[in-house]
């Protein structure tokens, strides 16, 4: 039988996760071993090690090429390849290689579509079992992931230093096109795309094409007649999360961040930010010339210029 490598994703901090489950049964509960500073259980001692390392900030592997710094060896040499492009497994579908099988197998089911992770509680289903024993915490509350400055705790470990950030001010990734500035990489490259005009996500009903995957989510829905997000008080249903939180405080009245100007309050400090701008009059975001007819046009949101930069005939 064939084993799982044991693989150390960047959003969990330990490789226990994707080990064949069968396997994991047989091991002797006792033989576990528990981090002595939050006391989260391994079975194996290089995972605790591993884990460890998250609390201390140590990261002992790093790249000549760009000083990126890892953990985890596996890590390490997942990255090496995006140097080199050798990887001792490639995929069968497109050719991209992976220095580890099961790094291999979870890539080739996003052509497949694969998903053999189904959650029990809510349906949702995973291509790897990684991802899936993370999406557990949402239901059973689980955040092991404290923050040392606050004590806030997060279900992911990015999520954490991302968080950690706020208490530092730093915001290592700067647009060289517009100056703005990121906590996280994964931010940064999201953000890239409002200049470059790139929508990876495209709904397979209507082929409208969105910058992000949760808009992309939230407009198959309209497809759908989908609402998720219902309203205990007066029963109206929402598609995003976004707007049922905002619809919560026409009820209580308490949001979290407040207009400087006239008081009205908000649940996002991005929409509160966005209204603020009905007041000044600031309109940050500018037609590129790829839409000649409308290239002198602002906005005071992101949103409004993704949609007028929308061809009738489809997306670019």
């Amino acid at each position: 039988m064939e084993k799982s490598s044991p693989v150390i994703h960047p959003l969990i901090g330990t490789s226990e996760l994707t080990l064949n489950t069968d396997h994991v049964s047989i091991r002797n509960i006792e033989r576990r071993r528990e981090c002595k500073q939050c006391g989260k259980a391994f079975i194996y001692h290089t995972s605790m090690q591993n884990h460890e390392m998250t609390h201390t900030g140590e990261k002992p592997y790093e790249c000549k090429e760009c000083g990126k710094a890892f953990i985890s060896l596996t890590s390490f040499r997942t990255h090496l390849i995006t140097h080199t492009g050798n990887g001792a497994y490639s995929c069968k579908i497109c050719g991209k290689t992976f220095a580890y099988p099961s790094l291999c197998r979870v890539h080739e089911r996003t052509h497949t579509g694969e998903k053999p992770y189904e959650c029990t509680q809510c349906g949702k289903a995973f291509r790897s079992s990684s991802y899936f024993q993370v999406h557990k915490r949402i239901h059973t509350g689980e955040k092991p992931y404290e923050c040392k400055q606050c004590g806030k705790a997060f279900i992911y470990h990015t999520s954490m230093q991302n968080h950690e950030m706020t208490h530092t001010g730093e915001k290592p990734y700067e647009c060289t096109q517009c100056g703005k500035a990121f906590r996280s990489s994964s931010y940064f490259q999201v953000h890239k795309r409002i200049h470059t005009g790139e929508k990876p996500y495209e709904c397979k009903q209507c082929g409208k094409a969105f910058i992000y995957h949760t808009s992309m989510q939230n407009h198959e829905m309209t497809h759908t007649g989908e609402k998720p997000y219902e309203c205990k008080e007066c029963g109206k249903a929402f598609i995003s999360l976004t707007s049922f939180r905002t619809h919560l405080i026409t009820h209580t009245g308490n949001g979290a961040y407040s207009c400087k100007i006239c008081g009205k309050t908000f649940a996002y400090p991005s929409l509160c930010r966005v209204h603020e701008r009905t007041h000044t009059g600031e309109k940050p975001y500018k037609s590129t010339d790829r839409n000649p007819q409308c290239c002198s046009r602002t906005w005071v949101d992101g949103e409004g210029r993704e949609q007028i930069l929308q061809p009738v005939d489809g997306p670019y």
